[in-house]
């Protein structure tokens, strides 16, 4: 089965469609971890070809097992079809568990422009659909990371607790929560 998520256009923006990292995607993460920024936020930047290859194996792993669900962000092209420019990933899955996290990065040339925002609440809205008993999504960022806060709000988030930095996170935290429930910016499922 394969899963095809839609973010719904807006006034300014146009649809967004999430699906699972593809082999082909590899040229795709490698240039979208040459981005300082990227990398600053990111404890495993793919440098080469070999180290994105070894993340779409480990992606495409999490989704056989179901328990490490990445989505790449499509955005329509101008030379036809759509091109990744974020990553949206559901992790700590289990049948029955309560409680997961989303995590997200998104390109230099997708930035305010409510991509994450948008992904992050259209994954969520999948998520508490498709995993009977999850009630909670969790989404931590570093607490110097204001426009992660932002991205946590517009997709229904809401700010909870500092956490204390640990190892392998070397600056306190922000846990933002989303319910089974709460509304983000929309957003909608498709099972092909």
């Amino acid at each position: 089965m394969s899963i095809i998520l839609r973010a719904p256009a807006t006034v300014t923006a146009p649809e967004l469609l999430l699906r699972p990292w593809r082999d082909d995607d590899r040229d795709t993460l490698v240039a979208a971890h040459q981005d300082p920024v990227l990398r600053s936020w990111t404890r495993n930047p793919l440098t080469t070809a070999t180290e994105a290859g070894r993340w779409l194996t480990q992606a495409q792993r999490g989704w056989r097992a179901g328990d490490w669900l990445t989505f790449a962000v499509c955005e329509p092209h101008p030379d036809g079809g759509h091109r990744p420019v974020a990553n949206v990933v559901l992790k700590n899955v289990a049948p029955g568990r309560p409680a997961a996290e989303v995590g997200y990065w998104t390109a230099a040339a997708a930035r305010g422009r409510g991509v994450a925002g948008r992904a992050v609440d259209a994954v969520s809205r999948w998520a508490f659909t498709r995993f009977a008993g999850l009630t909670r999504l969790d989404l931590l960022h570093q607490i110097d990371n204001p426009a992660s806060c932002r991205v946590a709000e517009k997709a229904g988030f809401a700010f909870v607790e500092v956490l204390p930095a640990r190892p392998p996170f070397p600056r306190d935290g922000h846990r933002h929560v989303r319910h089974a429930g709460s509304t983000g910016s929309g957003g909608s499922a498709i099972r092909s």
